[in-house]
């Protein structure tokens, strides 16, 4: 049997932990691979992880076409629907997982093209009623659905898209390795690049720290700019992004001499 792993897909599955993984790996030596793989075609779809494993091994496994997808999109869905009913997946996890169904659902905005997988001999292109199991397309969902379904509250979901929009690959790294908490993440967010790579490169209690800075200047904003509290507040956010530049620095320079 031929089996397509699709890059694009893999970009919808959060890798394992090394210990997840083997831990994964100790459970197919010793039981087989109990659940079957699901096939669009010959696209692989779920269980990339177990197919890995049994191919590694030699371990036989059955798999089950899914004759209900009718495009890339249709998979993407499942896939996101599949991830978000796990108890394992991450409160920010559950939040990018639903920008990318919305992503999804706001592209079907516009005329949609059909894509066939790889396999020439699909089941849905043998059957006729198989096309009319095909799901329709879903209406775009709304903010407060769109939390919901990932079983998270509309300001965390609020804060998760501001991640996805401002903040730098380190600070994303750091709040998806769980050293910061998503609302500090969101709050370091708002800094330039510069600044969130400073406090990234200080690590938790510098993150804390900028976001402490970043809450008490906008606090201040909220009366008046001019006054004695705001150019205080201003100063110590200067402070704390200098300090955090000087810990970035010292981290390189320690790297250059090890």
């Amino acid at each position: 049997m031929n089996i397509t792993v699709n890059d694009d897909l893999l970009a919808y599955i959060d890798p394992l932990t090394p210990d997840e993984h083997a831990a994964l790996e100790r459970s197919i030596l010793a039981e087989g691979c109990r659940d079957a793989l699901v096939l669009w075609g010959d696209v692989l779809v779920d269980g990339h992880n177990r197919y890995g494993i049994c191919s590694t091994h030699k371990i036989p496994f059955n798999t089950v076409q899914n004759t209900a997808f009718q495009t890339l999109d249709d998979v993407h869905l499942w896939m996101i629907d599949q991830h978000l009913g796990r108890r394992s997946v991450s409160d920010f996890q559950r939040g990018v997982l639903a920008l990318r169904k919305k992503d999804i659902l706001a592209g079907r905005e516009q005329p949609a093209k059909t894509e066939a997988p790889a396999s020439t001999t699909a089941p849905w292109e043998e059957s006729a009623t198989s096309a009319a199991a095909a799901p329709a397309a879903e209406p775009a969902l709304t903010r407060e659905a769109l939390a919901k379904s990932a079983r998270i509250s509309n300001s965390t979901f609020t804060q998760i898209e501001k991640i996805q929009k401002s903040a730098t690959p380190e600070l994303v790294a750091a709040v998806k390795s769980g050293t910061i908490s998503i609302n500090t993440a969101a709050t370091v967010a708002s800094l330039p690049a510069e600044a969130q790579l400073a406090a990234a490169a200080g690590g938790k209690k510098e993150l804390q720290q900028a976001a402490r800075q970043v809450r008490a200047a906008k606090a201040v904003e909220r009366t008046e700019p001019d006054s004695p509290e705001g150019i205080i507040a201003r100063l110590k956010q200067t402070v704390a992004e200098l300090t955090a530049e000087n810990a970035a620095l010292r981290a390189q320079l320690a790297e250059m001499m090890a």
